[in-house]
């Protein structure tokens, strides 16, 4: 369980690095990135994460297309886009027991 939460933790740190890297092209007020992936993708919010400072990573994609994007929020309540792609699948996996 702890080994699973570090790595998912680091992998949310590199995503919050990663769009504040590229922040110039890819970011936008949230509300503006919300829009465009409703209206442009039918994507929805699937899962929500919260990192450290505030920063704030989201799931969405589409049922009906398989697309999917994940997104940083900012503090400040820039968005940026992180990664997308396709093939998105839900899945409700049984947590391993403690070992």
């Amino acid at each position: 369980m702890k080994t699973t939460l570090f790595k998912m933790t680091m992998g949310l740190g590199i995503m919050v690095l990663a769009a504040q890297q590229v922040q110039a092209r890819t970011c936008a007020p949230r509300e503006d990135i919300v829009r465009r992936l409703t209206e442009t993708y039918g994507e929805t919010r699937h899962s929500i994460g919260v990192a450290r400072q505030g920063t704030v990573m989201e799931v969405y994609a589409s049922d009906q297309s398989g697309s999917w994007t994940i997104t940083v929020t900012l503090p400040d309540g820039i968005t940026c886009l992180v990664a997308s792609g396709q093939a998105y699948d839900d899945m409700a996996e049984a947590l391993p027991p403690n070992v």
